[in-house]
């Protein structure tokens, strides 16, 4: 009996559907998926891991070709070097550090106590040319800080504000500021101001609607907020070396680049300067990390 051409692939082998192929099938993808993000992982981590190990090796070893990457002995003298000043009278690189904790916490806080309500100001208050103000608040971002430090640095001349730390504490609030404002106020906008009218219904000033009510839901998208402002004060490094020229006012990053040139560069104290400089504000993104996250995703959904 003569069969057909539609009957001939409509009695082939068919697809296997089963539950068991499917699940051979997404175990199968898992294991794609998790060998792609470790070599991802890998290749993304390697300064940092090669940083780490450049910190703790013996200077010989540092310098070794070709380079070790297991085979070398451990040794914490870098590190000892960060606190500790060297023979020739350089200051322990460990005073710039606590500099840019002072410059950057300061500063970090300052912007978050004038943002946030100015925030909360842009997005409940009527306010006049509310958009033409936000544009020119976010505008003040636009340049990178190199176009505008000569003027800046003419300024705080005549003032006598180069070479402080106020100087530096003040420009960093100024730059954090709109930051702060721009990312308050979509936290803010998320929040219902129903909340803050019947608060005021029962008898609470605006202010103090604000302050019970808002503010404590404001909690992550603050969090989120001073971390990245802190992240912003703590790397700046164009502010830093033209506005200040004494290693009792100095900050980390310009500190840490002068540690290379001349005849020789001692790498292994470099990288563990820059291993000290990067602990502290991964301390504190760990310690903030629910209300980061919480921060990030406020507003990702959307019924």
């Amino acid at each position: 009996m003569a069969v057909s051409v539609d009957e001939a692939v409509s009695t082939g082998p068919a697809p296997d559907h089963t539950p068991s192929a499917r699940r051979r099938s997404g175990r199968g993808r898992s294991v794609l998926e998790v060998a792609l993000l470790t070599a991802l992982a890998v290749v993304m981590l390697f300064p940092v891991l090669w940083m780490i190990e450049t910190s703790i090796k013996d200077s010989r070893d540092v310098y070794a070709i070709p380079a070790k990457f297991f085979d070398f002995k451990v040794t914490l003298d870098h590190y000892r070097d960060v606190f500790v000043a060297s023979d020739n009278g350089r200051q322990p690189v460990s005073v710039s550090f606590l500099n840019s904790v002072l410059v950057a916490g300061v500063s970090t806080v300052l912007a978050t106590v004038l943002g946030v309500p100015a925030a909360w100001a842009y997005s409940r208050l009527a306010v006049k040319a509310k958009k033409d103000q936000l544009f020119f608040i976010l505008s003040t971002r636009f340049m990178p800080p190199v176009v505008v430090v000569i003027p800046i640095f003419l300024m705080y001349r005549e003032v006598d504000l180069t070479d402080t730390k106020i100087g530096l504490i003040l420009i960093y609030t100024a730059f954090n500021v709109p930051f702060t404002i721009w990312m308050m106020k979509g936290f803010v906008d998320e929040v219902p101001a129903e909340y803050e009218d019947a608060a005021m219904l029962d008898g609470y000033t605006r202010f103090q609607a604000f302050r019970k009510f808002t503010l404590p839901l404001l909690v992550p998208g603050i969090a989120a907020t001073a971390v990245f402002a802190l992240i912003f004060s703590w790397n700046e490094f164009v502010f830093a070396i033209f506005l200040t020229n004494s290693d009792s006012v100095q900050t980390a990053p310009p500190a840490i680049a002068g540690l290379i040139g001349g005849t020789t560069t001692d790498w292994g104290l470099v990288a563990a300067a820059s291993v000290v400089f990067a602990l502290p504000v991964l301390v504190f993104a760990y310690l903030v990390r629910k209300h980061l996250i919480a921060g990030v995703t406020l507003g990702a959904v959307r019924r």
